[in-house]
């Protein structure tokens, strides 16, 4: 039998040592070498063995985390995952995540593909002068500086800057409580590392975001699901499952939610607060996408109403502005800050110095709101052709509640129908769609789908919805009572 103390490095191989050591430890998991919930060596202790520096170490340590083989225990360690035992594990599944061809494969391939799918924005939608223009500021005023690390908790004036936006948006807080992260999958992800060990509960809505449910399996914690209603989330359903359940806190998407695009009322914003107070549990609250509101509704955050400092609010700015610049803040209670502040170094340091430079000057200036106002008119263009087209062309079976804003449309199926055979029935067809499955923490096939607009011109939406209308009228005459038992996963965002 292999043992951890078997494992070598060829050094005279192209492959990346961290992927040897990877792939090596991966192995020894698989085949049952290694008891679930052993403690790995320490980093210093296998870069020693190994004659490696420590970041080789960390980085396969991290990518064993990330794929799910292992999770960590702040200031504890790195530990074996079960992954043949655990109820929120299904290493099917990885095997799947790890092989399976995703969305933007398929764009590759075929350049007639029509994308509802996918929440990226259109390119034709990034400033790209503007950005360009205070990233060569950026490089006139600070030179070097500029590509230095950034201290962990952010650079302080776009920290003073955003302290200055979130004033705006009636959120109180000060420069001290607001932490820069790489995107807000990363928020989600060291908040979890902060306050999630290994078999604690947190509660999520049902559907809600695939990205935070696998960060939350990463982690190892006990997923329990809130169903969710037309105007927010079930606030006795919740109420129950708190009678048995002590969750560290549940994850919520309050305005546009993402799959559904339901937003809370104002009702049931406060009654989640007064639950989160009586029952000692945060709310993260991911504020996906409240600055695309289409109605005169205002959109008011659980972070403007907080009052005892149980929410903590995830905001990104490069969804709506640049994708690939992967930069969001949080803003955390005082309580818990330390421990994310920790979570956060352990993670990456710090976020890029010179985005982070460039993005003060882009508020400061006033291009974000100026980019904004633009982004949110060419979105309701989309919107309401969206909605013109879904009345038109979309079957009378197929149910739907239209949103006020937001990228996503959620419909059902008929009960006895599968999403997921839609799914593949759509994709023979050009047409990707994202699949209820993808949105439940088991993954299990249900009647339900996403549609979204954020990838498609306006000129597609309306031929879009037209085909979309044609193939499922073909599908529920073919499809009837045939259940899919095959697993689908694509990372839908």
């Amino acid at each position: 039998m292999k043992k951890l103390d078997d494992i070598t490095l060829d050094k005279s191989s192209d492959e990346f040592l961290y992927i040897q050591l990877y792939n090596n430890i991966k192995n020894l998991i698989v085949e049952k070498n290694i008891e679930p919930h052993t403690k790995l060596p320490t980093i210093r202790y296998l870069s020693k063995r190994l004659d490696v520096n420590n970041v080789t170490i960390v980085n396969a340590y991290n990518l064993l985390e990330q794929k799910g083989y292992v999770y960590k225990k702040v200031g504890s360690g790195t530990f074996v995952q079960d992954i043949f035992k655990d109820d929120n594990f299904s290493y099917k599944k990885l095997s799947i995540v790890e092989k399976e061809a995703n969305v933007s494969d398929i764009n590759r391939e075929k350049i007639d593909i029509i994308n509802f799918a996918s929440t990226s924005p259109t390119p034709n939608l990034f400033p790209v002068e503007d950005i360009k223009t205070v990233l060569n500021e950026v490089l006139d005023r600070d030179g070097g500086k500029a590509f230095t690390y950034q201290e962990s908790q952010g650079y302080y004036p776009l920290r003073n800057a955003i302290r200055g936006y979130l004033d705006e948006h009636n959120i109180n807080t000060t420069e001290d409580n607001i932490q820069i992260i790489s995107g807000a999958q990363q928020g989600i992800d060291i908040l979890s590392k902060a306050l999630v060990e290994y078999g604690d509960i947190v509660f999520t809505e049902s559907p809600t975001y695939t990205g935070a449910l696998a960060v939350f399996k990463s982690r190892s914690a006990r997923i329990i699901e809130i169903s969710i209603q037309e105007d927010g989330i079930d606030i006795k359903d919740l109420e129950n499952k708190l009678r048995t359940f002590n969750p560290k806190f549940i994850y919520v998407v309050p305005n546009f939610q993402n799959p559904t695009g339901c937003s809370y009322s104002i009702e049931k914003k406060y009654e989640l607060l007064s639950l989160a107070k009586k029952h000692n549990f945060y709310i993260i609250e991911d504020d996906y996408l409240s600055d695309l509101s289409f109605n005169d509704e205002k959109n008011e955050t659980l972070k403007s109403i907080d009052t005892e400092d149980r929410v903590v609010y995830i905001k990104s700015f490069s969804k709506i502005l640049m994708p690939g610049l992967r930069l969001a803040f949080m803003v955390i209670p005082t309580a818990i800050y330390n421990d994310v502040l920790s979570a956060k170094h352990i993670s990456d340091i710090s976020t890029s110095g010179l985005i982070q430079r460039a993005f003060d000057l882009y508020l400061r200036k006033g291009d974000w709101k100026k980019n904004l106002q633009r982004v949110n008119y060419i979105y309701k263009e989309r919107f309401n052709i969206m909605i013109k087209s879904i009345k038109q062309y979309i079957p009378k079976d197929i149910s739907y509640k239209l949103p006020n804003g937001g990228l996503s449309f959620w419909f059902s199926l008929p009960i006895e129908y599968s999403s997921n055979d839609l799914y593949e029935f759509c994709k023979k067809n050009n047409v990707i769609i994202a699949p209820g499955s993808a949105f439940n923490v088991d993954q299990s096939d249900n009647e339900n789908f996403r549609l979204s607009i954020s990838s498609l011109e306006y000129n597609v939406i309306e031929d879009g919805i037209k085909k979309m209308g044609s193939l499922l009228t073909q599908f529920l005459n073919e499809y009837k009572n045939k259940k899919n038992t095959i697993d689908i996963y694509n990372p839908f965002l």
